[in-house]
């Protein structure tokens, strides 16, 4: 029996449908799947309290979906977009952070320093670090192997005295 004072949700075959495979397919964001549930069920009749007790939510989000059902259909069950401040760095920008980290050696040094990178980009050097992070960029590390010194700087073990003589030249076993 439902609410008399709710507005019916009537839903046409094709939206049952929808609701229905957003409410079984393994694939549907959980989110989106647990609001076509609530409509499906708000549509089968009975108050929000009951349907909000049988699916386990809280009464306030059944009525909240319920009403944007009915205002919007099934484009109202979508996400909204979050608030906050939105991206001030393009995609081009990344990209273009990514290739000259990646491709380019800047004049007078061996890599990138986010500092550098983020004047040359015209963005904050934090950006290039989060950029970077994203991306497991790490300019500092290099691919290759690199000898600490030059081979016409490293001793030959002969003459350095530190190969290992048999005891007898070193004049016998000491301490026994």
């Amino acid at each position: 029996m439902g609410d008399s004072r709710l507005e019916p949700l009537v839903l046409s075959d094709a939206e049952r449908r929808t609701l229905e495979n957003w409410a079984k397919r393994r694939k549907t964001a959980q989110g989106l799947a647990l609001r076509a549930r609530i409509v499906l069920a708000c549509a089968d009749g009975g108050p929000n309290i009951a349907v909000a007790a049988r699916l386990g939510v809280n009464r306030g989000t059944v009525a909240k979906w319920r009403d944007r059902f009915l205002a919007r259909r099934l484009g109202g069950l979508g996400d909204e977009p979050r608030p906050g401040v939105p991206r001030t760095i393009s995609d081009a920008q990344v990209e273009e952070v990514v290739v000259r980290t990646l491709e380019e050696v800047p004049e007078g040094a061996t890599h990138w320093s986010k500092r550098e990178l983020a004047r040359q980009a015209g963005i904050s050097p934090t950006s290039v670090h989060r950029i970077w992070r994203a991306f497991g960029l790490q300019p500092w590390r290099t691919e290759d192997f690199k000898m600490s010194r030059p081979a016409a700087h490293r001793q030959d073990p002969r003459r350095s005295g530190a190969v290992s003589r048999a005891p007898s030249e070193r004049g016998g076993l000491r301490g026994r």
